[in-house]
């Protein structure tokens, strides 16, 4: 009997059929990765283990990961290595000017790590690569994914006053999960973050992964607490667990609730929903304009 448990268990976390990672070849993923070595910069893509990489690197894109490749958070579900991180490399914004040029991208991608531990929470830094990344790339637009700067909304001005297009903040999860999910960031802080940056002016983004236990409940009022903080441009996609370290998957979420969360969202106002099991928070970001 046990033996019979212990295989049903596994049948039911196998990775359905839908959840199928395009591998990474072709000359552009070739192309993309000896210009992220040759500059000496990270991403997300790599560090996040995202399951798109192969799609998005063959395309000739990346979403680059600012300020080091170490959090200074523990976020129980992301794959990114989490310590003291080194001081951070004052070349890096024109390196990652120059990998996006060199790329061609017309509209780049951003994120970074927490860095809790400097005075400026590495706002310094983002405010320095969208400044660099418009001058060497006249023309190009940008997305930034920035984190939560503690609340100190100071910082985050100094970042938007940069006017990069879309600027993003994920929630990640429900309100619920948020102490297992994410136990050094707070519901509502992200909450206000978004709303702050939309009463700046700036294109508001989010992103939310499915999978983790929440309710089709908790779902819908996490885009109403989005929709009235004027948050733009939604994500939903499957949570995949990267390590047998980070959180168990609790359900893998059918595309067709996922197609029904996105006409729920349209319905709901947001100008833009992503949907699908596959979709992260840089997925078709180019359309998010």
């Amino acid at each position: 009997m046990d033996t019979l448990i212990n295989n049903t268990s596994k049948r039911k976390r196998q990775k359905p059929d839908w959840l199928k990672i395009q591998l990474p070849t072709g000359t552009n993923y070739a192309e993309v990765k000896k210009i992220v070595r040759e500059q000496k910069l990270h991403t997300i893509c790599e560090d996040g283990k995202c399951p798109n990489m192969g799609e998005c690197w063959g395309a000739g894109t990346a979403t680059f990961m600012i300020l080091g490749n170490i959090c200074t958070r523990s976020c129980s579900f992301c794959a990114v290595a989490t310590g003291r991180p080194n001081e951070y490399d004052q070349d890096e914004p024109n390196r990652v000017a120059q990998a996006i040029k060199a790329m061609r991208i017309k509209h780049a991608v951003i994120t970074s790590v927490n860095r809790d531990e400097l005075k400026d929470k590495g706002a310094g830094v983002w405010a320095a690569t969208i400044k660099e990344v418009k001058r060497i790339n006249p023309g190009v637009t940008m997305e930034t994914l920035i984190p939560d700067f503690k609340a100190h909304w100071d910082l985050l001005e100094m970042v938007l006053a940069e006017k990069p297009e879309v600027v993003s903040h994920n929630m990640e999860t429900v309100e619920r999960l948020y102490k297992i999910v994410r136990p050094q960031a707070k519901y509502e802080r992200s909450l206000e973050q978004i709303k702050r940056t939309k009463e700046y002016g700036c294109r508001t983004k989010s992103g939310i992964m499915l999978g983790l236990g929440e309710t089709e409940e908790e779902v819908l009022k996490a885009m109403d607490d989005l929709i009235t903080n004027g948050c733009d441009v939604i994500t939903l996609g499957q949570y995949l667990q990267p390590t047998k370290m980070h959180l168990e998957i609790k359900e893998y979420v059918k595309p067709a609730q996922f197609l029904k969360y996105k006409e729920i969202g349209e319905i709901k106002g947001f100008k833009i929903v992503e949907s699908g099991p596959m979709v992260r928070s840089s997925y078709h970001a180019e359309k998010h304009l």
